[in-house]
């Protein structure tokens, strides 16, 4: 179990994050972000209650410049602070509303080319602690499996369907504190762990985060978007093919409607529900006619297509569709579906359970010594040898710890 909480994958790294900035504030940042957001170059006003304002335009367009901001100062200004210390230019509302994503589930609602986000009233407790804080973001921006196939769709030029080549560019934004905070996607977050914080979901999914949507609702929390921008380019290395992502995205929206429903009451360091992992038969056909439809709309354009490497791309990606949705056979799909969510839920909560212990136990660990450390030395050249049979794992290890560590 604690080898599941920690494990190198989407949530587990940021698990072990946690423990190592316990009594402090951290800021986490997914490996594809980069360090600056495209503005447009004429930037238009926002309407009442409007926070941001974007749109996909080709990345062979003008009209728009890379910008930087103060990152880290953006995060201080408001991480660990009541909300009525915030800075004066900070909105105030109960949740923020996507045109373009379902709230809660925070899954597209269909392809489009433009979008905001809209800021509904609610007030704010003045004592209510930033607990969560994230970046606005350019570039591929916050966009499903499903948008990707649909651009791809959309641009009858294009031939390979992992290649984009449009991009997210922000027209304009201001930052907002909310009392909930359905539109947190993590790409780069920043936590007041200073008490301790609940654990990212340990799962090989992709929701990891979905846990700090339910939790930040309780009253004494709030969260916020700052005052920076980031760019996200959507990095394909070691990434599950996109077939694979619109199955992870799938069962990854049912989990989430059926964590939402059930949710009990949200503690200071995770929160608890109900669901038991079953799958009924309306989940699983409503899961497969999903896919279906897009598999039938891959294969009316790849009949429309005019180049034929164009078709190949269309026709092998709804082969791999096929494949990946276990060729759209009910009780196998569910059956399997039935498996994979099942072995989630369970790690799931024994983990939630586990959590609070292994905080109590770092806590008072780190207040006698420092968690272990190791220091690597960058630009390091280790070398290898040239033949083969000589370049066993043992010996470049070995070598690698001599160069880099110094033993």
């Amino acid at each position: 179990m604690v080898r599941n909480l920690f494990r190198p994958s989407y949530g587990g790294n940021r698990n072990f994050t946690l423990m190592y900035t316990l009594g402090d504030l951290m800021v986490s940042s997914d490996d594809d972000m980069r360090p600056y957001g495209l503005i447009e170059n004429s930037p238009e006003s926002l309407l009442p209650g409007e926070i941001s304002r974007g749109k996909l335009i080709h990345g062979e367009k003008n009209g728009y410049t890379r910008k930087a901001f103060d990152i880290l100062q953006s995060f201080r200004d408001v991480l660990g602070r009541p909300a009525s210390e915030a800075p004066e230019n900070y909105e105030r509302g109960e949740l923020l509303r996507d045109t373009s994503m379902d709230l809660e589930t925070n899954t597209s609602i269909g392809f489009q080319r433009e979008n905001s986000l809209y800021l509904q009233d609610g007030k704010i407790g003045r004592s209510a602690i930033v607990k969560i804080a994230q970046t606005f973001r350019t570039g591929t921006n916050d966009i499903d499996a499903v948008d990707f196939v649909s651009m791809f769709i959309e641009d009858k030029d294009r031939s390979d369907i992992d290649a984009l080549n449009d991009r997210y560019v922000l027209v304009n934004f201001r930052p907002c504190i909310t009392t909930m905070n359905w539109r947190m996607d993590c790409g780069v977050g920043g936590y007041d762990n200073t008490i301790g914080l609940p654990p990212f979901f340990p799962t090989r999914l992709r929701f990891e985060d979905y846990i700090y949507r339910l939790w930040i609702q309780n009253s004494t929390h709030s969260a916020a978007h700052v005052d920076s921008v980031q760019t996200h380019i959507k990095n394909n290395y070691m990434r599950a093919p996109l077939a694979s992502e619109l199955f992870n995205e799938s069962i990854c929206t049912l989990l989430k409607k059926k964590i939402k429903n059930t949710l009990g009451k949200a503690t200071d360091f995770g929160i608890s529900f109900d669901y038991d992992g079953s799958i009924t038969l309306a989940d699983g056909e409503e899961m497969l006619s999903t896919a279906q439809r897009l598999h039938a709309d891959v294969l009316t354009a790849a009949n429309d297509a005019h180049s034929e490497d164009r078709k190949l791309a269309l026709r092998a990606f709804a082969q791999n569709l096929h494949r990946t949705f276990y060729d759209f056979e009910p009780d196998f799909f569910r059956q399997n579906v039935s498996r994979i969510v099942d072995d989630e839920i369970s790690l799931i909560k024994s983990s939630l359970e586990l959590w609070p212990t292994l905080l109590e136990i770092v806590y008072f660990r780190k207040n006698v010594n420092e968690l272990p450390i190791r220091r690597v030395r960058p630009n390091v050249i280790v070398q290898v040898p040239r033949r083969a049979t000589e370049a066993t794992p043992e010996k470049i290890i070995g070598r690698v710890a001599n160069e880099v560590v110094g033993t």
